[in-house]
């Protein structure tokens, strides 16, 4: 898989601007604030339908304008396909030319893996990035996994209005079963799509890690869940509905799920070194690539916006040995020398592309 052609008009920064992609290593370098970022943000924008930096579609339009549009052309094994998303005041999405009725239609279409310095945060930071992180992953692979997900979310919505009702305005308590045998319907089917993703990750990390420091560090990652299976999830929400009433809110459920990442059998969120914690992304990342491939037979397309620049030489080394199979996008602030690979570079200022190069060694 990889993509061949963006086009860009009044997307952030770039008014307009068509960039050819080669399949391999792709090297965007530029000063900051030059829009190196936004080529990743469009390519993320046309895999799941969102930004990963943005929290409103409108942030996206370039200032003084009142519509963006992103095209992105990509090539598979079976199939090549163009995206096109268009923002105003609604956001539109077409795959070769038929309009989508629903997000969960373009899922799947360009399978991504991104790195960005702030990953780190996914194991340092709250289980609600952990959560996310297993939301984008497995929606790409499964798309229904997404409309699941936000059927239970829209569940959960109801049940926590209805009990700040009962608390309020004293309504029947015992209408809570409605809704907590919905919720508990739809959080078996996440759970079991977790766990599952979670397993596969867990066969391709420990090899993984193990190159990457050298035998030195041994890793495990661990699903937590309080529900995992239909009728255990009834019994917890109804021994805490006293609890839920009071608090106005559903204090347990799927959508308090977490994972855990050891090394050497300590939890690296609470006793990892930053070090650790970059390795054991960087691990975490990398198995979730062998993961796509297993699951479609083609390497996804990695993104990396300024994660080099977190790596030490030996670090780059043994990451980059690790996906020399698929179209890499780069970004960095000083163009970078990559040793025995051919790459592409492009030097990026004020939303251009001002320089082309062929790196080869």
């Amino acid at each position: 898989m990889w993509i061949s052609k963006i086009k860009l008009n009044n997307f952030r920064n770039y008014e307009k601007q068509e960039i050819v992609l080669k399949d391999g290593i792709n090297l965007f370098y530029g000063e900051n604030a030059q829009g190196k970022t936004n080529i990743i943000e469009s390519i993320y924008l046309c895999s799941v339908g969102k930004s990963f930096r943005a929290r409103r579609d409108q942030e996206l339009i370039k200032f003084d304008t009142n519509k963006s549009l992103i095209e992105v052309e990509f090539n598979k094994s079976d199939r090549d396909g163009k995206i096109k998303i268009e923002i105003e005041n609604k956001k539109n999405i077409s795959v070769n030319g038929i309009k989508l009725k629903k997000l969960s239609e373009l899922l799947g279409n360009i399978n991504i893996v991104i790195f960005t310095p702030d990953d780190i945060d996914i194991l340092k930071g709250g289980p609600q990035k952990r959560r996310k992180f297993l939301d984008v992953m497995i929606s790409q692979l499964k798309p229904n996994y997404m409309h699941i997900l936000n059927l239970y979310l829209k569940t959960l919505e109801q049940r926590n209005n209805y009990l700040r009702q009962i608390k309020f305005e004293n309504k029947n308590e015992n209408m809570l079963d409605i809704w907590d045998e919905k919720l508990a319907e739809y959080g078996i089917k996440i759970f079991n799509y977790r766990n599952e993703f979670i397993n596969k990750i867990k066969n391709k990390i420990e090899n993984i890690h193990n190159k990457i420091t050298n035998n030195k560090e041994k890793i495990k990652i661990e699903y937590i869940s309080n529900c995992k299976n239909k009728q255990e999830f009834l019994d917890i929400l109804k021994n805490r509905r006293k609890l839920d009433i009071i608090k106005g809110y559903t204090t347990k459920g799927i959508h308090r799920d977490d994972f855990t990442v050891y090394v050497n059998n300590n939890p690296v969120n609470v006793y990892g070194s930053q070090g650790q914690h970059r390795t054991a992304i960087l691990s975490l990342k990398l198995s979730e690539l062998n993961v796509v491939y297993d699951e479609i037979g083609e390497y996804p397309i990695l993104l990396l916006d300024d994660f080099m620049s977190e790596l030490d030489e030996k670090r780059k080394i043994n990451f980059l040995e690790n996906i020399k199979n698929a179209q890499v996008i780069i970004t960095c602030t000083e163009k970078i020398d990559i040793e025995n690979l051919k790459y592409f570079s492009y030097n990026i200022k004020d939303g251009k592309i001002v320089k082309k190069e062929i790196s080869t060694k």
